[in-house]
């Protein structure tokens, strides 16, 4: 091969080039889980374009390695050290195992009011969300968005929890169980409809707290959005402004669950990625129910062109996931999401 043909030509240095600021990026990503949102808001806004960088590199990689060039290096150095983060982005495919006779199902959805304010053209939403969760039949399913009008509908369920704080306190979180409840909370956050609730049952003689956590919400939607310069500025500070309140929440969140010895399921809309700050400190030594048994993206927000997930199902370390789904109904602006999870003997 002559030195000629070695050597990048234009075209290939503008590529190489754009290559490396999205290597970069991608390395920088890595920290933002350290990163405060309280310290560094900007950064936090940043961990949500952290799928896009993976994928961005994802191609460069398949390009360098079609034309046959050494550059090829770039992007595979920085997906393999950041193995953690692709195989959280996207699995090939999801390890089921059986489950224990010890085992329950749990299922979060965010159902955004069961469309009562008609965001979808469809009427028979609420029919359908309720007709969905019959079918799937968790042993516990936990309600972000919830609307009273709604409660009458799931008594299906034996036992509920139901901590509505919005406008006219219609409005909030519910956890509905087909175990009895021994105790039951609220975390109450303060200035926001938002909340964390608990419940608290017993399964083979443990002790188990399912939580059923909704932070701040970040208020995008794509069909509204205008982004100009101006309007993008805005949006990049009111998701920062966001993120610090989801701290402060999380916060919260970790004053409750220290206080608690029991073995924890948390279940919840987290309007934040796995990528987040917010995500690591709540998940701690937990185990991500996608992570140990999903398939694919996992997106859990219906937002365009972009594999977000923000919705979560947490297990306590020695529990084990056996099953997870994401579900494809379209009846929010939120995707389902259902775990089987043995509790151990």
């Amino acid at each position: 091969m002559t030195e000629k043909k070695k050597r990048l030509g234009f075209f290939g240095r503008i590529v190489f080039f754009f290559n490396s600021v999205f290597a970069a990026l991608l390395l920088l990503s890595y920290i933002l889980p350290y990163a405060v949102p309280k310290s560094f808001p900007i950064l936090s806004v940043l961990s949500l374009l952290v799928p896009v960088f993976i994928i961005i590199n994802f191609f460069f990689l398949i390009y360098w390695i079609l034309n046959v060039r050494k550059q090829f290096i770039l992007s595979l150095f920085v997906l393999v050290i950041g193995y953690s983060h692709v195989t959280s982005l996207y699995k090939f495919s999801g390890n089921t195992t059986e489950p224990s006779q010890n085992s329950i199902s749990v299922m979060s959805y965010n159902v955004r009011l069961f469309n009562i304010y008609k965001w979808l053209e469809d009427d028979t939403i609420d029919e359908k969300i309720v007709k969905l969760v019959k079918t799937e039949s968790p042993d516990i399913i936990a309600f972000q968005e919830f609307h009273k009008k709604q409660e009458a509908a799931f008594n299906f369920y034996p036992y509920k929890h139901v901590a509505l704080k919005g406008k006219n306190d219609k409005t909030g979180q519910a956890i509905f169980s087909k175990f009895p409840i021994i105790h039951k909370g609220s975390l109450k956050f303060p200035n926001t409809p938002n909340n964390a609730i608990y419940i608290d049952i017993v399964q083979n003689n443990d002790t188990i707290r399912v939580y059923n956590l909704h932070l701040q919400s970040l208020r995008i939607n794509p069909k509204e959005e205008e982004f100009s310069q101006e309007n993008s500025e805005r949006l990049v500070k009111r998701m920062a402004h966001t993120f610090k309140m989801q701290q402060s929440q999380a916060e919260l969140f970790e004053i409750n669950r220290k206080n608690c010895n029991y073995k924890k399921i948390i279940l919840g809309d987290f309007n934040n990625t796995q990528f987040s700050n917010v995500y690591k400190t709540i998940k701690g030594n937990m185990k991500d129910g996608f992570v140990e048994a999903g398939k694919g993206f996992g997106k859990t927000l219906d937002y365009p062109f972009f594999p977000m997930r923000i919705d979560f199902i947490l297990t306590d370390e020695s529990f084990t996931v056996n099953q997870f789904q994401t579900f494809s109904e379209h009846y929010s602006d939120h995707f389902p999401i259902k775990s089987m999870i043995s509790l151990g003997n």
